[in-house]
């Protein structure tokens, strides 16, 4: 079985709410705390206050979404201090990066660095004290007392089952006790399982449930013996048990599955990749506030290649190809025109000439390139044009390049598909990898790696290493 298993309990849940809300009311807090320091040190009046608290709900609300992208409330368990703390100090520097960004889109004149200071130190050390020597109290004084632990029964006594109780010790948060197994084999009753005897036999659930403390039953059962989960479930609702089946039926990565419920009948999903929805939302703004950030600087450079192009040889500016997106969706893709008006038909007679391995087409002297088309191919700029498409959200600023109809026709492995399961981008893992010079079957792989990979924390590193790979014009054609 792939992945981690976390069991988040209700009181797991609670205590995870709780903490959210905590942290809030000690973000707002030391804000609050650190305006009056300020005051109290400049003697500055109540429209320094007033301005400032303009900015409260913000940042509480950016530091809070903040600290749980970066990990704050993963673990209820106590980490070391230094990644604790690490973790705090990003969360509250993003949320306050998101606040200032803000501030300066906005034009806003004044925000005391003082105050900025004097909050971020005071929320820190607020915050890891509470976690410190309250919350973490509670897990010593009461989690630790094995009269709160969690009892689960684990029905089957095979790998998946031990793997599951192996798991079970290394990542959960409360105390567990697994009090026992249960097993299709009568013979196997009294029998030791790697230090937990099976207590009984599947038939005899209704009784091990009534004769023990039970807080929850976990399934383990290979393919063939799915049939007994129906008796199994009516019995846990009878007894009033919480249960639970391992999903991992099949080889695929347990982050990639997940539950849902359609019209009251519960589905598992197994998804081709491990996007979340928060993550792809992260993304999409990330995108849009790139481009309308870089605008100011963008409108001017489109307008001069725009006008070279067309004194060039005065034919159209921009070009548009059909290409493949997400879920094999068609859509219309947008560059500068950097290659002769009939380019398209001429592609036929050059066929010849590939100097690229797989579907796609390449010629370093392609003698369809024109002048103009020249330079702003070996500096990228004819790819400006797509920023368009991000903003229409048929393409990211960082995904596998789109591929045309003709190149996805060649494709001769299944596999090689799977790349449209994400929304294609401008920039990807083989733009900073020698782009061109690698072969189709190494561009794949490096796409394929991408997808299998993802983390916003990826598409940063892509983003800024797509720039010296641009300027330095590596691998270009």
């Amino acid at each position: 079985m792939a992945g981690t298993l976390i069991l988040q309990s209700n009181k797991t849940q609670y205590l995870t709410r709780l903490l959210v809300t905590l942290d809030a009311c000690l973000i707002a807090f030391t804000y609050l705390v650190s305006i009056h320091i300020n005051i109290g040190l400049t003697d500055k009046g109540g429209d320094f206050f007033a301005r400032h608290l303009l900015f409260l709900l913000p940042l509480v609300s950016a530091s809070a979404v903040s600290l749980y992208y970066f990990g704050t409330y993963k673990s209820l368990t106590t980490p070391s201090v230094t990644s604790y703390f690490l973790s705090v100090l990003r969360g509250l520097l993003g949320g306050l990066v998101a606040v200032l960004v803000s501030i300066f889109l906005l034009d806003i004149e004044y925000v005391s660095r003082l105050v900025i200071g004097i909050f971020l130190l005071a929320s820190i050390v607020t915050i890891v004290g509470v976690r410190y020597f309250l919350i973490w109290w509670y897990f010593k004084r009461r989690v630790e007392s094995e009269l709160n632990y969690h009892k689960v029964l684990i029905v089957g006594t095979g790998s998946r089952a031990l793997k599951l109780r192996e798991l079970i010790s290394k990542n959960t948060e409360w105390g567990i006790s697994v009090i026992g197994h249960l097993d299709m084999d009568a013979s196997l009753v009294g029998n030791d399982v790697n230090g937990v005897k099976v207590i009984g036999t599947v038939e005899q659930i209704h009784r091990v449930l009534r004769d023990n403390v039970v807080d929850e039953v976990m399934v383990a059962v290979p393919r063939n013996m799915l049939s007994s989960i129906s008796s199994i479930a009516a019995s846990c609702d009878e007894e009033g048990v919480e249960l639970r089946v391992m999903a991992d039926l099949f080889d695929i990565g347990a982050s990639r599955i997940k539950l849902d419920l359609f019209a009251g009948v519960p589905l598992v999903t197994f998804a081709p990749v491990s996007f979340d929805d928060g993550s792809l939302l992260l993304k999409r703004i990330f995108d849009i506030v790139c481009i309308l950030a870089a605008l100011p600087i963008l409108v001017p450079v489109v307008a001069l290649i725009a006008l070279a192009i067309k004194l060039d040889d005065g034919g159209p500016v921009f070009f548009m190809q059909e290409r493949v997106g997400l879920r094999k969706r068609k859509f219309k893709m947008y560059k500068f025109r950097s290659m002769v008006v009939d380019a398209e038909e001429k592609i036929k007679e050059l066929e010849a000439l590939n100097e690229a391995e797989g579907p796609n087409f390449k010629m370093e002297n392609d003698p369809r390139i024109t002048r103009v088309g020249r330079f702003i191919r070996k500096t990228s700029l004819d790819e400006l044009p797509q920023l368009w498409n991000v903003l229409m959200g048929t393409m990211s600023l960082v995904g596998p390049r789109p591929m045309s109809i003709r190149d996805v026709d060649l494709f001769d492995k299944a596999v090689q598909r799977k790349r449209f399961s994400v929304i294609p981008g401008l920039t990807c893992i083989w733009q900073i990898s020698g782009r061109s010079n690698l072969s189709f079957e190494k561009w794949l792989e490096l796409d394929l790696a991408y997808i299998d990979n993802w983390s916003f924390e990826l598409d940063l590193k892509i983003l800024i290493k797509t720039i010296p790979a641009v300027l330095f014009q590596k691998g270009a054609v």
